[in-house]
């Protein structure tokens, strides 16, 4: 079936000498693989390298045969053109981590427009913000809405956040019951929208040990996932 749609590259590996393996969200049908063959010689090629780079937004045309097998591109553009997220240091590293993240996370091949709007809108603000230091804290944890285990937004006033239940808690009832600064954080946050991000104020090992607790919550509730490996690379620029 040919398929008109918007989509959202999450990883682009080298295959053999000249091929790419695609790995996309997409608006129609959810995470998608394409083979796109010769792509990395070809000088004259419909299709550029530069345009699967991570969470590069495209509006494609594809043959989806929902075999479970690799799809094909037929055309594809670029549709949202990034002033420095690929460029700036800093944002580069944020989308190495925040890609591996959603290629840990999402799994689906069935459509989620609300996922899909809201991964769209957040690398648009992410291209134009200054204010980037905190922007994947309130990104993974408002993804959490999207993947279905989103913290309780009821009671907050209680001491502990039960990660294995995703609850507010008076008492501690297990090993993932966490207090203190993460709690705390956690509740700033819940509700935030990243404009607010600036005013909330935190040093290196707040951010550090804040991010931890959500990829522990992350790794307790989507099978499978695997903590990502360029986490060392952000806490180091972080720092």
């Amino acid at each position: 079936m040919v398929v008109h749609t918007k989509a959202i590259v999450i990883s682009a590996l080298k295959y053999g000498e000249a091929d790419l393996i695609v790995k996309a969200y997409t608006l129609s049908n959810g995470l998608r693989t394409y083979m796109l063959k010769g792509v990395l010689k070809s000088r004259k090629g419909k299709f550029k390298a530069s345009m699967f780079q991570s969470l590069t937004q495209l509006d494609i045309v594809a043959n989806h045969r929902d075999t479970g097998k690799l799809e094909y591109l037929k055309e594809a553009k670029v549709i949202a053109n990034y002033h420095n997220l690929h460029t700036h240091p800093v944002k580069q590293a944020l989308v190495m981590f925040l890609a591996e993240m959603l290629r840990n996370s999402i799994h689906e091949e069935e459509s989620n427009e609300a996922l899909f709007k809201y991964l769209e809108y957040s690398f648009q603000y992410l291209d134009a913000t200054p204010h980037i230091a905190n922007f994947h804290l309130l990104f993974l944890l408002n993804l959490t809405r999207y993947l279905g285990f989103q913290p309780e937004l009821g009671v907050r006033d209680l001491q502990y956040f039960n990660l294995l239940d995703g609850i507010f808690q008076e008492v501690s009832t297990n090993d993932y019951c966490i207090e203190g600064k993460n709690v705390d954080l956690l509740k700033s946050l819940l509700g935030t929208e990243f404009d607010a991000l600036q005013h909330i104020k935190m040093n290196k090992a707040t951010r550090s040990d804040f991010l931890n607790m959500l990829i522990l919550y992350y790794e307790l509730h989507i099978e499978g996932f695997r903590k990502p490996k360029s986490l060392g690379v952000l806490n180091e620029i972080f720092g």
